[in-house]
């Protein structure tokens, strides 16, 4: 039974309902021992569908700790990748009882400030942040972390990786899976289009693709692989480039599933059929791929599963006594999503 007054729910509701004590209620919020599995589950249960919140700010009177964790983008575009980091961030923050705040480095004009984002950081209070790509990469946004003395957890870094913890998914390999699937298919003109060179994933896809085609004694030509920037616009004029080659590709593999949705788009306006003319991957396992037409081949890669890692990582990392293992780096599996936008070439 969940209350709506102004006051919220408190943990004398939960403890009134579930029929325990307030310090059981304690014990179950806090992860303290002391509580069976099977009473734990039920009491959490109760939190779960009353709705409780945790007072962060009252907590954060008591020591300390603000119970602030930040993410931090360069920027906030691409919506399926931030709005999955988001999603897994703040189901292992409102797991521990701790808040989440979304911040954006870059500026509209592009600008970046090392001391101003170093003295934010230090404004915001911020326990601990994620570090998202490429800015998990930068050295100044390293140097600004490290001087303001915040923890902090790197997703999907490619340099220094002693530096700090960090969580990753073998883009590279994965790359390789989708373009031997091509291959496999039986296409030999398979483009590509890339994403910024810095960003991480970006690079090792790109590094993978090439990996696959080399080991089919595939020569890649410059011509086959097109500029892109992970946006969708970048993949429509990637693809335009890439189908005004002659002979064209039998198939486009894209970075990511924006650009492939821009090429799929560039393939409709010059009366390509796909995947009858033209198969078209791509890498994300975004939800518009699933519902685009034809539905997009692609890479699940587990962003909010990485956010949640890196999440709770960070919170091990700074300390909090209720998670005494510290775990300094995480792998997750990606698998690969067959779909209508792939086909064997026309013979």
């Amino acid at each position: 039974m969940a209350r709506n007054d102004q006051k919220g729910v408190t943990i004398v509701d939960i403890a009134r309902e579930a029929g325990v004590s307030i310090k059981t209620v304690s014990r179950v919020i806090n992860r303290e021992e002391g509580v069976g599995p099977k009473l734990r589950a039920r009491v959490q249960e109760f939190i779960d569908t009353m709705g409780y919140r945790p007072n962060v700010g009252a907590r954060s009177l008591s020591g300390r700790r603000s119970y602030l964790i930040g993410v931090i983008f360069l920027r906030l575009g691409g919506y399926h990748y931030v709005g999955e980091v988001q999603l897994g961030a703040l189901r292992a923050a409102r797991r521990a009882g701790y808040q989440l705040v979304v911040e954006q480095v870059e500026t509209e004009d592009g600008a970046f400030n090392a001391k101003v984002f170093g003295a934010s950081l230090r404004g915001a209070r911020f326990d601990g942040v994620v570090l998202t790509p490429p800015l998990c990469d930068d050295p100044r946004i390293l140097a600004a972390v490290e001087e303001a003395g915040v923890f902090y957890v790197r997703m999907a870094p490619n340099v220094e990786l002693d530096r700090a913890p960090y969580v990753w998914m073998d883009d590279c390999g994965a790359a390789r899976e989708q373009t031997r699937c091509l291959l496999e298919m039986g296409h030999r003109r398979i483009a590509f289009v890339e994403g910024p060179q810095d960003h991480r994933a970006a690079v090792q896809r790109k590094a993978g693709y090439l990996q696959a085609m080399a080991d089919q004694g595939v020569t890649v030509p410059d011509t086959w692989i097109a500029k892109g920037d992970f946006f969708g616009i970048s993949g429509f004029k990637a693809g335009d480039a890439l189908l005004s080659l002659d002979p064209r590709p039998t198939a486009i593999f894209a970075a990511n599933d924006e650009m492939a949705m821009g090429v799929l788009a560039t393939a409709a306006r010059r009366g390509i059929a796909v995947p009858e003319q033209l198969s078209v991957v791509g890498f994300d396992n975004s939800h518009a791929g699933a519902v685009a037409w034809p539905p997009l081949t692609t890479i699940h890669q587990p962003i909010a599963e990485m956010a949640e890692a890196a999440v709770d990582m960070l919170i091990r990392r700074f300390g909090d006594a209720r998670f005494a293992e510290q775990v300094t780096v995480r792998k997750l599996d990606y698998r690969l999503i067959s779909r209508a936008s792939a086909a064997p070439p026309r013979a």
